[in-house]
C-alpha cells in the first residue's frame, strides 16, 4: 500500500496548519518546567516536515527525532530533510521508541494517519511509562468511522459490524463498555477514540505509578481534544506529564488561558471557512474584536465570519511562486 505522503500534500491541509500554530504556541507555555529550546522534538516528518520547520523556526528546538515508516526510500527522506538537527530512525515506531533515551523533556507527537489501533496504544504506553517530567504528548488518528460494507444496511448490524472492528483493532479489553451503536457513527466516533486513549492513559500511570512515593507520582494533563478534517476526520488528543511535586509547575504555564485548551470531553473544532484572499484581508483589519456586530463581509456567512473571528491568528496563508 502507498504512505500517505504520496497521496496527501501535507503542507497544504489547512486544518492541520491551524493546529500546528496551536500546538507550537501551547509549547511556549512549557517554560516553567524549562527552557523550551532544549526540549526534544519527536514526531513522524514524513517527506513534509511541515511540524518540523514550524518547531525549529518558532521554538528554536535542535534535538528533533523523525521516526518514518518507510525504509525502502530512505534517500529521498534523508533529501527532504530541511534541517542538519533532524536525526532520522527508519523503522516502526514501536522498535524505535526503546532505542531512544528517555531521561529528557520531550515534546512527543505521534501522528498517525491511520486510525486507532493497538499498535497505537503500545507506543502511547512506552512513552507513558518512560517518559520525563515536563514531557507532552500527542496522539493524532483517523476518526472515520468503519465504512459500511454493502451488505450491512440493517442500523444493528451496521453497529455489530463497527464495534467488531474497533475490537479487533484496538483490543476487546481496550474498548468501553456500554459502547453503543451511536458511539461509533461519524459524529462520535473520535469521542469513542479519545475515551479509549484516555482510558490508556489512565491505566498506564496506575502502572507506573504502583511502587512510587507520595509526592513523586507522575500526573497528566489533558490539554488537547482538537477535531477537524481537511478531508477525513482526524482527532488530536494530548497533555503535559508531571512529577506530582511540580503541579505548581504545571499552573504556571497558563494553559488555561488558550482558547483551544480542552481538559475534558469537550472537543476545540477546527472548522476552517473558505474564504478569498481579499475576504480575508478585509477581515484581519477588522479583528480582533469582542463583538461579530462590527465584522463585515458583502455576502459571507455570519457562520463563516464566526469560524474566521475564531481561528484568524492560526490561519495559513497559500501563494503560488516560483523557487527556481
Amino acid at each position: 500500500m502507498a504512505e500517505s505522503y504520496t497521496k496527501i500534500n501535507y503542507t497544504l491541509r489547512p486544518a492541520k496548519c491551524i493546529e500546528r500554530k496551536m500546538l507550537c504556541e501551547s509549547f511556549q507555555r512549557l517554560v516553567p518546567f524549562g527552557r523550551v529550546d532544549k526540549y526534544r522534538y519527536i514526531g513522524f516528518g514524513s517527506t513534509y516536515f511541515s511540524d518540523f520547520i514550524l518547531f525549529h523556526r518558532m521554538l528554536n528546538i535542535q534535538n528533533m527525532i523523525s521516526i518514518e515508516k518507510d525504509e525502502h526510500n530512505q534517500e529521498r527522506f534523508e533529501f527532504n530533510k530541511p534541517f542538519s538537527c533532524i536525526d532520522m530512525k527508519f523503522g516502526e515506531s514501536v522498535d524505535i521508541l526503546p532505542s531512544l533515551q528517555w531521561n529528557l523533556r520531550s515534546i512527543v507527537w505521534l501522528d498517525y494517519d491511520g486510525k486507532l489501533t493497538d499498535g497505537v496504544l503500545a507506543d502511547l504506553h512506552f512513552v507513558l511509562s518512560n517518559c520525563s517530567s515536563g514531557t507532552t504528548v500527542l496522539v493524532s488518528v483517523n476518526a472515520e468511522p468503519y465504512n459500511q460494507p454493502p451488505d450491512k444496511q440493517d442500523f444493528a448490524e451496521l453497529g455489530q459490524f463497527r464495534l467488531n472492528n474497533l475490537e479487533e483493532a484496538v483490543g476487546k479489553g481496550n474498548v468501553p463498555a456500554g459502547i453503543k451503536p451511536t458511539d461509533l457513527n461519524r459524529k462520535n466516533f473520535g469521542s469513542t477514540c479519545r475515551r479509549i486513549i484516555h482510558d490508556h492513559i489512565k491505566k498506564t500511570l496506575v502502572a507506573r505509578n504502583g511502587g512510587s512515593e507520595v509526592g513523586s507520582k507522575m500526573m497528566y494533563r489533558q490539554l488537547y481534544n482538537f477535531a477537524y478534517a481537511d478531508g477525513a476526520k482526524m482527532l488530536t488528543v494530548g497533555g503535559v506529564l508531571f512529577d506530582e511535586g511540580q503541579e505548581g509547575h504545571f499552573n504556571q504555564c497558563g494553559f488555561d488561558a488558550l482558547s483551544f485548551y480542552m481538559p475534558d470531553d469537550d472537543q476545540y473544532v477546527i472548522d476552517v471557512p473558505n474564504l478569498t484572499y481579499k475576504e480575508i484581508r478585509c477581515l484581519d483589519s477588522q479583528l480582533p474584536s469582542d463583538e461579530m456586530d462590527g465584522l463585515f463581509l458583502p455576502n459571507v456567512s455570519e457562520d463563516d465570519l464566526k469560524k474566521y473571528r475564531k481561528l484568524y491568528r492560526y490561519f495559513p496563508t497559500f501563494s503560488e511562486s516560483s523557487l527556481g
